[in-house]
């Protein structure tokens, strides 16, 4: 398989707390999916789990490369974590027809966190 593509976010944790506060089931039901939602309710940082996801989704964003428009939904990428806990993306609608538009046959993912940030790689694979 060969790299077609590469995305990154980094987003602090008071960027989510804030949206929290001030659009809490509004922004949760417009960016995670039902499962992203049930999943950060389980572990013990909600906050942490929250901010890894959104900054994945902005990485899958990036590295299809067409931002947030022409129907694009941010519940279109959905990150859940794999038997062994690590994280694996999931595209569906928009994001599914441009990634396969551009070649890309699977996305891997990490995300990492410090006590007030996360970060999020995303990598495109083809062949």
């Amino acid at each position: 398989m060969k790299i077609i593509a590469h995305g990154i976010d980094l987003v602090d944790f008071g960027r989510i707390e804030e949206m929290l506060a001030k659009h809490e089931s509004r922004f949760l039901d417009r960016v995670f999916t039902a499962r992203e939602q049930a999943d950060a309710e389980s572990v013990k940082n909600r906050i942490e789990k929250l901010a890894g996801r959104f900054a994945a989704k902005e990485a899958v964003m990036k590295l299809i490369g067409t931002g947030w428009r022409d129907g694009v939904a941010w519940t279109d990428i959905e990150t859940v974590n794999n038997p062994l806990g690590g994280p694996e993306v999931n595209i569906s609608g928009k994001v599914k027809e441009i990634a396969d538009k551009k070649g890309i046959e699977q996305i891997t993912l990490s995300i990492t966190h410090t006590a007030n940030f996360a970060l999020a790689s995303a990598v495109a694979l083809q062949g």
